[in-house]
């Protein structure tokens, strides 16, 4: 009986636990006459680290000229 309870709070600590790794968040931008990209190193779940790469996607235009970001997690 000991066994199983040990494995059943073995097993809830693990489930409990949240796996973070580091991911890289690469982003492209282009708009009045100027393109490039940047990336950044997101230390946190993939779901988390998907969400936070993902807000960094827009698109603006100002004064006739549109400019856009594109973020994927890498």
């Amino acid at each position: 009986m000991k066994k199983f309870t040990l494995a059943i709070a073995a097993f809830g600590l693990i489930s409990l636990s949240s796996c973070k790794k580091e991911y890289t968040c690469e982003c492209t931008f282009s708009g009045g006459g100027l393109s490039g990209s940047i990336s950044e190193t997101i230390k946190d779940t993939k779901k988390k680290a998907k969400d936070k790469c993902a807000s960094g996607n827009y698109t603006e235009t100002s004064g006739g000229v549109t400019t856009t970001t594109t973020c994927t997690l890498k």
